[in-house]
């Protein structure tokens, strides 16, 4: 039995689909799907039904997924680890943090709880959110940084995920303005054009749970900046982190395009395995938690 196997599962478990779990995995189709069978093969029984509509995990499937999360973590910390005790981890810490944040909120966070130079060699994994936590999940970082809503969970089972929160943002729905200075794109009334965050978006993730505003999407991305780019140039309206657009607002590129009921407020969060890290990383959690 290969580890790859089992990621290769836990990708299909997350996106029930060969072709899209091929793709997150980087390998062809019918590579993934070999491999898939492999596994089947190596643990006697059938884990998944395939459909027209997509696959399913059969009860052999939901015991594996459940099982495998944590031995995938493990096996990778256990590496991580002997790789440390020889001295040649490649980094002291990592860190997962989706694209907004590690833009603006991580730089003078990191700074103000843990000084570069008491962490020794630092390595921040820009992604998004979707990224970051299958990052977490493999036991490829020791911590993710993340906007956070309670309606919009990140997908972390709470009895092996810990989290901690570490600041507050908001989401705003932000136009450039239009000759008159007022906002050219307004919620409700008004046709508005919706600058919309792709399936990988934290950022959309939240907003699909506690807003429906039911305008047209004509552009989508998982950045947040690129989003930013098209609402400075008058595309539509965006829901962007105030900490992102903070200079925009302060200059007048951008305004609040809806009342003030229309804002999301959210949490930074910093999430991290509950199981024992290495002292480097407990000492940097310790200090978060200040």
């Amino acid at each position: 039995m290969e580890l790859n196997w089992l990621e290769d599962f836990l990708a299909l478990a997350e996106h029930r689909n060969f072709s899209r779990a091929a793709a997150a995995r980087n390998v062809t189709q019918p590579a993934f799907s070999r491999r898939i069978q492999a596994l089947e093969a190596w643990v006697g029984t059938p884990l998944v039904l395939r459909s027209p509509q997509g696959v399913a995990l059969n009860a052999a499937g939901e015991y594996l997924r459940e099982q495998a999360g944590a031995l995938v973590r493990n096996l990778q910390q256990m590496r991580r680890g002997a790789l440390a005790a020889a001295g040649r981890e490649g980094a002291a810490l990592t860190i997962a943090a989706t694209h907004a944040l590690s833009f603006t909120f991580f730089p003078g966070w990191v700074r103000a709880h843990a000084p570069l130079e008491t962490l020794g060699t630092l390595n921040l994994v820009s992604d998004s959110m979707t990224a970051c936590e299958r990052i977490l999940l493999a036991g490829d970082a020791d911590f993710l940084l993340c906007h956070h809503h309670p309606a919009a969970p990140a997908r972390f089972a709470p009895e092996a995920f810990d989290s901690v929160v570490v600041g507050h943002d908001r989401l705003l729905p932000l136009s450039a303005p239009d000759a008159g200075g007022a906002p050219r794109w307004r919620l409700p009334a008004g046709p508005a054009r919706l600058l919309a965050y792709s399936a990988p978006s934290g950022l959309g993730r939240i907003l699909e749970a506690t807003q429906r505003p039911g305008l047209e999407a004509v552009f989508t991305s998982p950045l947040a900046a690129a989003l930013l780019t098209m609402a400075r140039q008058g595309q539509g309206i965006a829901w962007l982190p105030a900490s992102l657009a903070a200079e925009d607002l302060a200059a007048g590129r951008l305004l609040e395009a809806g009342e003030a009921g229309h804002a999301v407020p959210v949490e930074i969060r910093l999430f991290r395995p509950r199981r024992r890290q290495s002292p480097v990383a407990e000492a940097f959690w310790r200090a978060a938690r200040r």
